[in-house]
């Protein structure tokens, strides 16, 4: 349906969290705010990203309407990373949902990226170049079925929980913390803190390693490598960041069947993990190319037909582009 917003009036409105229409005037807010020119246009937008599935169909939407502003009104000249920047501030802002910085960033620089968050004002951005097809696997993406509905609260407990690690070690952030105090200290921060927010703290220390360790597996171009941790990093978010299911309804454990039923099945043929934010919405695989049409028959027989798609890395973000 059609979204109308007046952009002479830029102030958040509540009515609008979580809805499209919070994010067009959180984009143009922030853009503005940055010293950029923005003014009205006219949009026809398809897209073929599922919504509201973990696959960052917020932070495309943001990303896109951020690119629109840049070309329309800026000659392009904002920045990927500040167009990510501005969307993570609309997201969490004018959307009412605390993200990170990632998927927006992924959206708008586009292809394979490796970043540093460490100052997330200047993140550094690397471009990893790899072409999946070369080494004969394809990237599936199914959804599970599960609704990102009222499921806010358990996103939101997971940077809540590991500032309170963080906390008790008078930093702010875990980055800021070093991670054999941490190691060291486990016994006194359970006591304080409680046991998931020490366990999603263990996963967020070892997932660093974990990233830099597929990097430089790409990089070699060691793919067994890179399936092999990416196998890690979920079986990690399964038991530790514990972002499979809510806590709410664990009678639906729609993502943890679609795991399941990919370790049955995938050993020798590829690895699957948890994409996106978890507790609901989709699931990712590698898988070989000689074996899609098996795993795709598997997963659309668990959720329905076409639930498992089949799915390249853009190698461009957010574009203009002409006729």
């Amino acid at each position: 349906p059609m979204i109308t917003v007046d952009l002479a009036q830029l102030e958040k409105r509540d009515a609008e969290e979580g809805t499209s229409a919070g994010l067009i005037r959180g984009m143009a807010y922030g853009l503005k705010k940055n010293g950029h020119e923005i003014g009205g246009f006219q949009a026809y937008v398809t897209s073929n990203v599922l919504n509201g599935a973990g696959m960052s169909s917020s932070a495309a939407f943001e990303v896109l309407v951020g690119t629109i502003l840049s070309g329309l009104y800026n000659e392009m000249s904002v920045s990927p990373v500040e167009i990510a920047q501005v969307a993570q501030y609309a997201e969490n802002v004018y959307f009412g949902k605390p993200c990170g910085l990632m998927d927006q960033m992924a959206c708008s620089v586009g292809g394979l990226i490796h970043i540093d968050f460490a100052d997330p004002e200047h993140p550094v951005v690397e471009k990893v170049e790899v072409d999946f097809s070369s080494y004969h696997h394809s990237l599936c993406i199914t959804d599970t079925k599960g609704s990102h509905a009222d499921l806010t609260d358990d996103y939101a407990m997971i940077p809540q929980e590991m500032k309170k690690v963080a906390g008790f070690f008078g930093k702010e952030f875990l980055r800021e913390v070093d991670i054999a105090e941490f190691y060291k200290n486990i016994p006194g921060v359970r006591k304080e803190c409680g046991d998931r927010p020490v366990l999603r703290a263990l996963h967020f220390f070892e997932e660093d390693k974990r990233v830099e360790r597929e990097v430089a597996a790409l990089k070699a171009g060691d793919f067994q490598k890179f399936l092999d941790t990416v196998k890690e990093s979920g079986d990690s978010s399964f038991k530790y960041l514990q972002n499979i299911y809510t806590n709410k309804d664990v009678q639906n454990q729609s993502v943890s069947m679609g795991l399941a039923v990919s370790d049955s099945i995938l050993p020798g043929h590829g690895a699957s993990r948890v994409h996106g934010g978890g507790f609901a919405g989709t699931i990712q695989a590698f898988v070989a190319d000689d074996f899609v049409e098996e795993y795709r028959e598997a997963l659309d027989n668990l959720y329905g037909e076409d639930s498992c798609h089949v799915l390249k890395v853009r190698p461009f973000g957010g574009i203009k582009v002409l006729d």
